[in-house]
């Protein structure tokens, strides 16, 4: 069926990421076969050849493009990795691996830093990679007004706009690659209301400098207390916005709400600073009470690994970022068609099966 597919669109470049996605290697290396090149071993030579042959692969189209291309830059605007979570380190390099492989089509990547606590360092950031006047944009969206006014600043130059992690609606994007926050906030309040009795409590937890800059801390709130609504079960559900998020602050207003609340039973945290609540936790001797937070960082596996966390939900946020670069290479050059959204896969993470997880 492959074969067939391939000979029907013409589409040499998707086909070339068909064939290296079978030998197991990048673009660069199945261009450097089909155009003769020094760099590749010999075994690997023949592999991609076998492939090319067995595809019926004719890459005349691909010469021809290559021979025209021009050369564009792709900027990159996501939040800078922090003290308090490495989450950001994982779509970074997701971006880099796609840069690496279009590097050899005339594309460069610049990355744009911002610190999730600033709206300044946001806008500061933003500024500087307009100026350079990209011909494509991919941007991790924090503060909504910010990232809202930005996306309509890059519509008005005609720049395709990409979105990953967390979406803006109505924004005139070519595309959202990132979770379904909504529905991951559901999955959440299923997996703790395994572990519960009707008559338990149950906690949410936002962390944020700003939370309603964070929409996507809300939309997943949503979606754990929808679910619960709709169960028909006593579950209460509280929620607790620390608008800090150093360890002194985040412990003081817990400790407060727990001794308040006795009857809570689990606690799910919106976002990567699971860890967090989960050393708490332990520091006071509450380790019975369930947990469950996002991302595969280390320090959340750590505290998964101790059974301070019962689980993690990941949504691959290095293949986001790659997805993302992606998406804008197919765009310029007329590779396919790009989705609107690709909704990431909503992982389960926990103590069983995280050494076979590829985050």
């Amino acid at each position: 069926m492959a074969d067939i597919e391939m000979k029907k669109t013409g589409d040499e470049l998707t086909g070339v990421k068909e064939i290296a996605r079978r030998a197991n290697v990048s673009i660069g290396t199945v261009d450097r076969v089909i155009h003769n090149r020094t760099g590749v071993s010999e075994n690997t030579r023949k592999k991609i050849n076998a492939i090319i042959q067995e595809l019926n692969f004719q890459p005349n189209k691909m010469a021809s493009l290559l021979a025209s291309r021009k050369l564009l830059n792709f900027a990159v605007l996501i939040p800078a990795v922090s003290n308090e979570t490495d989450y950001w380190s994982y779509p970074l390099n997701g971006i880099n691996q796609a840069a690496a492989e279009i590097q050899q089509f005339g594309v460069t990547v610049k990355n744009y830093f911002y610190d999730l606590d600033s709206i300044e360092s946001f806008n500061s950031a933003a500024l500087e990679m307009l100026k350079e006047e990209p011909h494509a944009v991919l941007i991790a969206p924090s503060f909504v007004e910010e990232s809202i006014l930005l996306a309509q600043q890059i519509h008005k130059l005609k720049i395709p706009l990409a979105f990953i992690n967390s979406d803006l609606p109505d924004q005139n994007n070519l595309t959202y690659i990132g979770p379904d926050l909504y529905q991951s906030g559901r999955l959440a309040a299923q997996l703790l209301s395994f572990t519960i009795q009707p008559q338990d409590k149950v906690l949410t937890v936002n962390i944020s400098t700003d939370l309603k800059n964070d929409h996507h801390l809300i939309r997943k709130e949503h979606g754990f207390k929808k679910f619960f609504e709709e169960s028909g079960k006593t579950t209460e559900v509280l929620t607790l916005n620390i608008n800090e998020t150093k360890l002194a602050a985040v412990e003081k207003a817990l400790l407060e709400v727990l001794n308040a609340q006795p009857g809570i039973k689990a606690i799910f945290v919106t976002n990567s600073r699971v860890n967090i609540i989960a050393e708490i936790l332990k520091k006071h001797g509450q380790e019975d009470i369930v947990l469950i937070g996002y991302d595969f960082l280390e320090k959340n596996i750590d505290y998964l690994i101790s059974r301070q966390i019962t689980f993690l939900i990941c949504q691959r946020p290095k293949e986001q970022g790659y997805l993302g670069i992606m998406a804008l290479y197919k765009h310029l050059f007329k590779v396919s068609e790009v989705e609107k959204s690709v909704y990431m896969p909503i992982d389960i993470i926990t103590r069983e099966n995280y050494k076979f997880y590829n985050s």
